[in-house]
């Protein structure tokens, strides 16, 4: 005879305690589940609803400068301290955590054009339209003391930009030309230039630390190598560049911020043909900076806006602007890649999350695991028409939508130029030049 029994183990179905939930065994067949997709698809789209409803980037505002702010720099130990350059000459060190103001140093006469940190944390440079370099301690005068800079370098020219090496005691500007200088000496190590026309901004590769790249009014981006003193090699543009960024997970990859409402990403070792070409500004773009996590970037631009692009597409994936917010002239992304801040035109910093919907603050177990299952759900319906669409939409001020449309128009009408230039020559006669190529005038090495 046989006997059937029932053997169950009271773990998987008995709580633990009281405040436990109920065990529920479940059976993942698929033929018992005939509605899954179904049910993860309305899922899916509840869960982009939501997120574009708690899409609520901006969180503050730090006021304080009276004229417009130019320049930021990072702390490179401390999250929370951010340093900024006014157009006045003032120089303002905030506290992000408690959002005020800790230091205000009257730094130069006339614009400050650059600033940057010492790669230890414990000083920063500035440069200004007086023709100084001046070094900062990063803390404040004892009681009693003046507010006095470390060193002053006088120099020849008008300095524009500033960067400090990433491991080094050694920093470089441009003006005329870029100039390496050593910390502890007045004069530059060496300089280095490559046509006539002033040089807008200098930026040291993080990774391959010996590497500067510059970009100049005269519509090039050149590339110098500390180690030996003379440029390697330089690409020219349609129109002009006002500044570059460094990826700072790959050496070799760079974004040039352009006049010509685009922005650019190259491979170094292959200038003639930008990795990306990425287009949504409807006007000139003036600052560049990367995510610590080097997948993303964000760009200010003179439309009064500023926007996050994932590194491999062409389309930005988030716009942030308000009413308030005039031209942005800089941008930087934190080092904890959470969050965006910004100076502009009309005397503000303001600070943005770079996830417009995620929840600030400490998130439970189960917050994370509803957070991580919704993402996935997101990221396996992405393509579906109404998630897509919905996941895409964006409010624009009115200036910005009608320029976009504008410009839609008119490069129909370019497209349609080429094909019918095309249609009626001769075979071969008219080239076709692609999308990244057109914007590349020449590569000189």
């Amino acid at each position: 005879m046989k006997v059937k029994m029932l053997s169950r183990n009271p773990d998987n179905y008995v709580r633990e305690t009281k405040l436990d939930l109920q065990r529920v065994p479940r059976n993942y067949d698929p033929t018992l589940h005939p509605f899954e997709v179904p049910r993860e698809y309305v899922r899916a789209l509840n869960a982009t609803k939501l997120e574009r409803v708690f899409a609520k980037p901006f969180l503050a505002s730090l006021d304080g400068h009276r004229d417009g702010v130019n320049c930021l720099a990072k702390h490179p130990k401390s999250l929370a301290t951010v340093l900024s350059g006014a157009c006045d000459g003032e120089i303002r060190i905030w506290n992000l955590t408690k959002r005020n103001c800790i230091r205000t140093i009257q730094a130069h006469e006339g614009f400050v054009r650059g600033i940057c940190t010492r790669f230890c944390g414990t000083s920063f440079f500035t440069v200004g339209d007086d023709k100084t370099v001046k070094q900062w301690k990063m803390d404040g005068p004892s009681f009693g003391e003046e507010e006095e800079p470390l060193h002053t370098i006088l120099g020849k020219t008008v300095y524009t930009g500033i960067d400090h090496h990433w491991k080094e005691a050694v920093f470089a500007t441009c003006g005329q030309q870029v100039d390496i200088w050593d910390e502890q000496r007045t004069n530059p190590i060496c300089s280095m230039t490559w046509g006539f026309d002033s040089i807008s901004s200098v930026k040291f590769n993080p990774i391959e630390t010996f590497l500067l790249g510059s970009c100049a009014s005269d519509r090039n981006i050149v590339l110098y190598d500390m180690r030996q003193a003379t440029p390697l090699k330089k690409v020219i543009l349609d129109m002009r560049t006002n500044t570059i960024c460094w990826n700072p997970m790959e050496a070799f990859i760079f974004t040039a911020a352009n006049e010509d409402y685009n922005l650019y990403t190259f491979d170094m070792r292959a200038l003639d043909t930008p990795v990306m070409v990425h287009m949504d500004h409807v006007s000139a773009v003036l600052d560049v900076d990367y995510s610590p996590t080097g997948k993303e970037f964000v760009s200010a631009s003179f439309d009064k806006s500023i926007r996050i692009f994932p590194v491999d597409k062409s389309r930005s994936r988030e716009v942030y602007h308000t009413k308030r917010m005039q031209h942005v002239i800089c941008v930087k992304w934190t080092s904890d890649s959470k969050y965006i801040m910004c100076g502009s035109d009309e005397m503000n910093i303001r600070l943005w999350k770079a996830n417009a919907s995620e929840k600030l603050g400490v998130l439970t177990s189960r917050e994370k695991a509803a957070k991580d299952y919704n993402q996935k759900l997101k990221e396996k319906f992405q393509y579906h028409p109404h998630v897509k669409r919905i996941a895409r939409h964006r409010h624009l001020p009115k200036s910005i939508y009608s320029q976009i449309q504008e410009q839609r128009i008119m490069k129909e009408a370019r497209r349609r130029k080429e094909v019918n230039r095309l249609k009626h020559s001769k075979p071969g006669s008219v080239p076709i030049v692609s999308e990244r190529k057109k914007h590349i005038v020449a590569v000189v090495k």
